[in-house]
């Protein structure tokens, strides 16, 4: 299934790409996020990220449907 998936801070930098449209066999944001961390090293831990599934955050285990826009939102601080 194609998923839409968008990067903010250094999840950005680390996949080099502000969002990208992938093809995956997965059914969970979990799944998704493990083949991504996999793949670009983001080095954080899911419980430290907030997840949103088509603009509504969402639990890791929510399933995932063809044409979903997935978000993965790191910790941010600024003043």
């Amino acid at each position: 299934m194609n998923l839409t998936i968008k990067y903010y801070a250094f999840l950005r930098d680390k996949a080099g790409v502000s969002s990208e449209v992938i093809d995956v066999d997965i059914r969970t944001a979990e799944e998704l996020y493990n083949l991504l961390n996999e793949k670009y090293q983001f080095q954080i831990d899911k419980s430290q990220l907030r997840v949103a599934v088509n603009d509504e955050f969402v639990d890791f285990n929510t399933s995932l449907v063809g044409n979903d826009k997935v978000v993965f939102i790191p910790p941010v601080a600024g003043g």
